[in-house]
């Protein structure tokens, strides 16, 4: 679904501020679908040709530093959903228990893989899954 019905939006959307943007929106409901449609098929197609550097990314991580590969954190929809975000890992294992949450300039719990990658925010990569989920888009707001 793209654009859900004024009735069906949360409780806290349903407001005098939200409604001119909901109008405005109803009124692009065919570029949303081909946005929507781009969003997935681009993002099928890029994590066909990138899974080579996928592969080697994942094997450079592990050889770096124990841990998943992976790295996860919770966020949130347009309509107040919950989601799973997914990034290359690029600092040590368990990190939000040794620190901040927020990183900081030579924060030591980088690890040296994970510096390069977010230099080339190359750690932004396995989005695409949550893009070809529908649960971000490559423009918008982000989560």
């Amino acid at each position: 679904m793209i654009l859900r019905k004024w009735e069906d939006l949360p409780d806290n959307m349903r407001n005098e501020a939200v409604k001119p943007y909901y109008e405005s929106l109803q009124k692009k409901k065919l570029s949303l679908a081909f946005k929507f449609i781009f969003d997935r098929i681009m993002a099928l197609f890029m994590l066909i040709c990138l899974s080579p550097v996928f592969l080697i990314l994942a094997i450079l991580i592990k050889a770096d530093s124990p841990g998943d590969v992976f790295f996860t954190q919770e966020r949130i929809t347009q309509y107040g959903k919950y989601f799973k975000i997914y990034k290359f890992r690029t600092m040590v294992a368990n990190a939000e228990l040794l620190g901040a949450q927020v990183t900081s300039n030579n924060d030591m719990r980088v690890t040296r893989m994970g510096s390069k990658l977010r230099h080339c925010r190359l750690d932004e990569l396995p989005q695409l899954i949550n893009i070809l989920k529908g649960e971000m888009s490559f423009v918008g707001t982000r989560p």
